[in-house]
């Protein structure tokens, strides 16, 4: 059996789990799902380490992303239920720009959020963003120009939202 050679592989986690989760996390919006769709990119990079070793990030950003569109499909349409329906939010200015921020990401379409996650919080440029999505330049622009007047009607003053949230 074909053992990948690893090496540099357990540094690269030990030094970029961090940054993978937050991406994960604002792709998904849930902790526990960024958890598993980071596990999820890191096993599937193992075996081509030797290929991306000197550069994993945009072959691993595109895992992230690829898989969690294809979560995002394969649940869209399960019915969930609950016992209990949850209390309607309060609409006061106790909330974190965080958590705004985060709840208007999770109403975007899943590609949108993508490239607003990539371009604006990841800081990518619009090329390396269109290279880890598969899609080209002009969609990436359109996708974010789209996400972007979206995120305006969610969240007013969105721009000063997304310059004053740490990444």
């Amino acid at each position: 059996m074909f053992a990948p050679d690893r090496s540099g592989f357990e540094e690269y986690v030990a030094a970029r789990r961090g940054a993978l989760l937050r991406t994960a996390y604002l792709l998904t919006g849930k902790h526990e799902d960024a958890e598993d769709l980071v596990q999820v990119a890191l096993v599937k990079a193992v075996p081509r380490w030797r290929r991306i070793a000197d550069d994993p990030e945009p072959y691993i950003r595109k895992i992230l992303v690829h898989e969690n569109v294809s979560r995002w499909r394969s649940r869209r349409w399960r019915e969930q239920t609950a016992e209990v329906l949850p209390e309607a939010p309060s609409a006061g200015p106790d909330l974190d720009d965080r958590e705004v921020l985060r709840a208007a990401l999770l109403r975007l379409a899943p590609r949108q959020r993508a490239v607003v996650v990539l371009r604006y919080y990841d800081d990518l440029t619009e090329r390396q963003t269109a290279e880890v999505l598969g899609i080209g330049v002009g969609t990436v622009k359109s996708q974010a120009r789209d996400a972007l007047a979206r995120l305006r009607t969610l969240v007013p003053g969105v721009g000063e939202v997304l310059a004053t949230v740490e990444p």
